[in-house]
């Protein structure tokens, strides 16, 4: 049975409480305690249940910045069209082309991809075929944001054979061949004009830099012509070759593009023995001379974008 005595101090211990109560409660309205404290102790059949606490509360993460990834600029498209000089014959080193493509990359900070169809023994009339008919060469083109163009000195060769044949035969007038050569040059320049109408077809209109140089000599000079035909030749071989750049020169311009002076350069105003920059044939560029006419070519184009 219950104890009579427990019974007895209940009511006491509940008004003990009440009292404790009021006082605590006092005290913290006067400032005197915390008024955390004036909570009441919960049961201590309350404080032995565990307590849960509530899940963490899913945030989205903050957006981060979008990730831009850009392809390379596309390489900037150097084609090399023309003759032995612009293939590199006989000169046991890198064509003028591939330099060039390296000295437009170093001072435009642009990829330039280099692009050599220069063929031994072509002529004009057949550069022009080729842009005109081969499927190769013309995707070349159209692919090209700047063409080189060396080309007509074989056109020439010809005059070469009957200069040898018999040199009294031969004349020059006003400074300019006639005759027979007279044509081939003429022949050469309509050439050459076909060519840029090509390139500029195929080109359909984008920007493209159309580079047509002439040359130093269209055949053999300095100390080996000298030897092998002698000085009336060398007289003669450098008329011929102004003659060439002339009509070279006249057909770049009517057709917009950029003429291109290689025989300054060469031989400053006919005064300057080329020899040091020829291969031993005397004919083709040796290393120093193809390093030139990257040189002059990189003077001659314009800034090239990627």
């Amino acid at each position: 049975m219950p104890d009579p005595r427990a019974h007895a101090a209940r009511p006491a211990a509940k008004a003990l409480r009440r009292s404790l109560h009021a006082v605590v409660l006092a005290l913290a309205l006067a400032g005197l305690v915390p008024l955390a404290v004036a909570a009441v102790a919960p049961p201590a059949s309350a404080r032995a249940q565990p307590t849960t606490a509530p899940p963490a509360r899913r945030t989205l993460a903050e957006p981060q910045a979008a990730t831009v990834v850009t392809s390379p600029a596309r390489p900037v498209s150097l084609l090399g069209l023309g003759d032995s000089v612009t293939s590199g014959s006989s000169c046991d080193c890198t064509p003028f082309v591939d330099q060039l493509a390296g000295l437009l990359a170093a001072r435009d900070h642009v990829r330039v991809s280099p692009v050599n169809l220069g063929e031994p023994g072509l002529t004009a009339a057949d550069l022009a075929s080729r842009v005109t008919e081969d499927p190769a060469v013309r995707l070349a083109v159209q692919r090209a944001d700047v063409v080189v163009v060396t080309i007509g000195a074989n056109d020439l060769q010809p005059a070469l054979d009957r200069w040898d044949a018999s040199a009294s035969t031969l004349s020059t007038v006003g400074g300019c061949a006639s005759g027979s050569e007279g044509a081939a040059l003429t022949r050469v320049g309509a050439d050459v004009g076909r060519v840029l109408d090509q390139v500029a077809a195929l080109r359909a209109g984008r920007r493209t830099q159309v580079l047509v140089s002439g040359y130093w000599n269209v055949f053999e000079d300095g100390d080996v012509a000298a030897a092998d035909r002698g000085s009336a030749y060398l007289r003669w071989s450098d008329a011929l070759t102004r003659c060439l750049n002339a009509q070279i020169a006249a057909a770049v311009r009517s057709h917009d593009a950029i003429p291109v002076d290689l025989y300054a350069p060469f031989k400053g105003a006919g005064d300057v023995d080329p020899t040091p920059l020829l291969a031993d044939d005397g004919d083709h560029p040796d290393a120093a001379g193809h390093a030139l006419i990257a040189r002059v070519l990189l003077a001659a184009v314009p800034t090239v974008a990627g």
